[in-house]
């Protein structure tokens, strides 16, 4: 059943959004912005989506027009707001609300950078279960592959918690830990993905991406070198999970498992963040818990 919040101020109306994203070729950022755009129609706000592209240019020129807009709230949809400190001083300058999906590691509320909240499941939950998810199928005894893009602090904190976890079982060997950002994945996901093959062979057993979008760029090399779409590798994507991946874990395609982000649940969680704000109430607290989705 629902553990979140029943109750809450009546809808403020006549709001306008703005969500600035990471990229939208993130499959979790774009998720949750359509969360975002469905919850702001259910209670007549408006809601303008500005995409940074992946870069930190396009993300600072992003947020500089979304302050630009004057809308009554700006959403921090996946990038670390400390690296657009002067664009997220003026906001908070204007007075202008910030809430964050995946802005900072923790859930919550945050002073600096000023957030009115975070939006995310607890990193180290995500992490811990999708370790033990491979030490548990690999009864102890995998050769693991960790996927990660460390340009997003939240992912590197991600990735560096799930190391730690697999260090913790002495019978599982990391082999090695890629670092990719996720708008390269495309062009050079494949490409690892194939001089790890030929690295370890039979070694690798499991990986463990940050993004379910990995395995969908390492499916085609994995296929081309005669791998099993059933496993080994065998492969779970710790956060996110977006419809591909279900499809992918459904058709034994390259993907095992997924530890899914609720995206659309946490687009209409945000609308409801800056409609306490904009009532002088507080965040609601809420977190949603973690599981992991198999076939």
């Amino acid at each position: 059943g629902w553990n979140g919040p029943t109750t809450g101020p009546a809808a403020v109306p006549g709001k306008s959004l703005v969500y600035v994203a990471q990229t939208m070729t993130n499959p979790g950022v774009a998720g949750v912005a359509e969360g975002v755009r469905e919850a702001a129609a259910a209670i007549g706000w408006q809601v303008r989506v500005i995409d940074g592209g992946g870069t930190p240019a396009g993300i600072e020129a992003a947020l500089s027009e979304a302050v630009a807009l004057r809308p009554s709230g700006i959403v921090i949809g996946g990038f670390d707001p400390r690296l657009t400190a002067q664009q997220t001083r003026r906001a908070q300058a204007e007075g202008i609300p910030l809430v964050g999906w995946h802005a900072v590691a923790s859930p919550g509320p945050s002073t600096e950078p000023p957030l009115f909240t975070n939006i995310t499941t607890r990193v180290e939950e995500v992490a811990g279960i999708s370790a033990d998810w491979v030490i548990a199928r690999s009864g102890g005894a995998g050769g693991v592959v960790v996927f990660t893009d460390d340009s997003i602090p939240f992912a590197r904190t991600k990735a560096e918690l799930i190391r730690r976890r697999l260090a913790g079982c002495p019978g599982v060997d990391l082999l090695a830990s890629s670092n990719i950002p996720i708008p390269d994945a495309g062009q050079r996901v494949p490409q690892e993905v194939s001089s790890l093959l030929s690295r370890f062979r039979d070694r690798w057993t499991d990986s463990i991406a940050v993004n379910d979008l990995y395995f969908a760029d390492a499916a085609p090399a994995l296929r081309a070198a005669g791998r099993p779409g059933g496993g080994p590798p065998f492969n779970i994507g710790a956060g996110d999970g977006d419809p591909s991946a279900f499809q992918r874990i459904n058709s034994r395609g390259f993907q095992a498992a997924t530890v899914p982000e609720p995206l659309s649940q946490q687009g209409w969680q945000i609308v409801d963040e800056f409609n306490r704000a904009f009532a002088g109430r507080p965040a609601s607290g809420y977190v949603a818990p973690v599981h992991v989705v198999t076939a």
